[in-house]
This record gives structure tokens, C-alpha cells and sequence, in this order.
């Protein structure tokens, strides 16, 4: 059967697509000559068949551009092309790379990843010493004093306002980025590494993240107790504002069998309470309460 005969019998979207991708084919191959063989031309014309004309023209351009200029020095941001933005081009590099025949632009690779973090000590801010500081991997930084406390904390607000802990610090999470937070061995090194994080299912699966990225945390307030105990202040929507629904569980082999207890709760079908409650919601007392107490049990044995 023709290829039109198919696209009119199936219908919907297939006519158009068959008509689209026929004539980005022909321009791609005018373009772009090394893309002319069948077998390099139908799998371009594939990766960008759910672009729409904009983004198709824009490809185009940038093919164009990395093709007859040298990017060297330049960030993804610095490139002179009308309409093109970071975001754009980060999400597309492998489409632009395909077009302009080239393995690699030439642009700077993304620029280190960057931890914030609040000085908790007493003594030292009693000194005058700083409240806050950052550290960028791979760059030779060591905190004001090793921390024998340190507190990985989901909410940017609640890392900053945590109360005073002897010789501790609180450090601002990165969603899933465990694996930039253990390239600091003077954090992973502190007595205590505790994790507090919303109780939530993305929340838990970052708590399994960062103990899979080799941070030995401990959580605090993410077990079935502290969710019954703060439940009447969660929410039903994501951090976006979305409906929170059940969800197919995902391997989190290294939550403790509470953890995992609240994890499961909160992603079935028949949960009936709220799916997420904000770590923020919880007072810091509270929070820094459960630290204490932690410390005190680990140093009892």
C-alpha cells in the first residue's frame, strides 16, 4: 500500500505529518548535503518531526550558524542567533550537532555546580564570623570550621533560618542533585549527616538519591509518625500547583522500612489523607528538636 493510501486510512494527524515530513526532507537535504544518503536523512527527518515550523526554522539557523562559525568561549546564552535561548539550544545540541555535521560545538561547558550554606555554630557567629558562605566543586574551599552537624535541608528558607547547633550547618538541597553534594568531603565526612526533605514521593526518592550518591544521611521527620502527626497541614498539589496523583513506586532500596512505609502510603491508588506535606510547614523548633534528639541517641549507642 502507497504511503498516501496509509496516511488517508489511518487519518488524524497522518496526512499532515506524511505532507510535513516530505517537505522538511527536501529541505534538510538542499541545507544540509551531508544528510542526502536514506539512511542519515529518514532518522533526522524522525528526531525533529514534532518540532513545529518555528522551532524547525530556528534549527535550521543554528545548524547553520555552528556550521560556518566557532563557538569556541561562548556559552550557550552568547550565541548570536535571533530567537535562540539557552534552554533552546541545551535541549536540542545532539539536533544541531546532527545538522551542522559536527560531534561537538565548541561551547563552554556548564559552569560547576554551586552549594549555598548557613553557619548554625554559636561561638562562631557570637565571633562575627559569617552566617552564610557557598562552595563551587572543584574548587579549593573549606568551611569556617569542619562541621560535626550537617543538615541537608529540601527548602531553601528552612536551611537558612535553622536554629543554632553546636559546630553545625545547614545546607541548602538541590533537588536530585545528591551526587554534587557528595563531591564535598568535608560534608560527608561530619559526624552527623541528616537529610530533612517534604514528605512527599519526590521527597523520599531524593532521600534514596543522595544515600545512592554515598551521603550516609539519617532523615528526620519522614517516617509514618511525623506524617500522622503533621498531616492536617499537607497539600494535594505539587510544587507547581498540580494535582498530586497515585503513581507506579519506583525502586528505593536504601529508605529504613518506615521510609518506605510512608513512600508506598502516599503513592496508592486508595490513600485518602494528603500526598504531600511541606517541610516548612513543620516548625524549626521542631525540626531541630528531632536533630537533637537524633545526636543524643547516635552518641548514646
Amino acid at each position: 500500500m502507497h504511503a498516501d493510501q496509509a496516511a488517508h486510512l489511518v487519518g488524524g494527524a497522518w496526512p499532515h505529518r506524511l505532507e510535513q515530513g516530505r517537505r522538511r526532507a527536501s529541505i534538510l537535504a538542499a541545507d544540509f548535503p551531508h544528510l542526502a544518503a536514506p539512511t542519515l536523512l529518514a532518522p533526522t527527518v524522525a528526531a525533529v518531526d514534532t518540532l513545529d515550523d518555528v522551532d524547525f526554522d530556528l534549527l535550521r539557523r543554528a545548524a547553520t550558524w555552528f556550521r560556518t562559525n566557532d563557538a569556541t568561549g561562548l556559552t550557550p546564552r552568547q550565541v548570536p542567533i535571533e530567537g535562540l535561548h539557552a534552554k533552546w539550544l541545551n535541549h536540542r545540541h545532539h539536533l544541531v550537532r546532527r545538522l551542522s555535521g559536527s560531534d561537538d560545538l565548541r561551547l563552554l561547558p556548564p559552569h560547576p555546580p554551586r552549594v549555598h550554606f548557613t553557619y548554625l555554630d554559636p561561638t562562631h557567629r557570637g565571633a562575627g564570623g559569617r552566617h552564610h558562605d557557598s562552595a563551587t566543586l572543584g574548587d579549593a574551599i573549606v568551611p569556617a570550621y569542619q562541621p560535626e552537624v550537617v543538615i541537608i535541608s529540601e527548602n531553601k528558607d528552612t536551611a537558612i533560618h535553622f536554629p543554632e547547633l553546636d559546630a553545625g550547618i545547614s545546607i541548602e538541597g538541590v533537588g536530585r542533585g545528591g551526587t554534587t553534594i557528595a563531591g564535598l568531603p568535608w560534608l560527608t565526612h561530619a559526624d552527623h549527616v541528616i537529610y530533612w526533605g517534604d514528605m512527599d514521593a519526590d521527597g523520599l526518592e531524593i532521600l534514596n538519591e543522595f544515600r545512592a550518591a554515598g551521603i550516609p544521611a539519617t532523615s528526620i521527620l519522614m517516617v509514618p509518625s511525623a506524617y500522622e502527626r503533621w498531616e492536617k497541614y499537607g497539600t494535594n498539589l505539587d510544587a507547581r500547583g498540580r494535582p498530586l496523583q497515585a503513581r507506579t513506586p519506583r525502586p528505593v532500596p536504601l529508605l529504613t522500612a518506615a521510609e518506605t512505609e510512608l513512600y508506598l502510603n502516599l503513592i496508592a491508588e486508595d490513600w485518602t489523607g494528603h500526598r504531600r506535606v511541606e517541610q516548612e510547614r513543620i516548625p524549626l523548633a521542631v525540626a531541630a528538636s528531632a536533630v537533637r534528639h537524633l545526636i543524643t541517641a547516635v552518641r548514646a549507642g
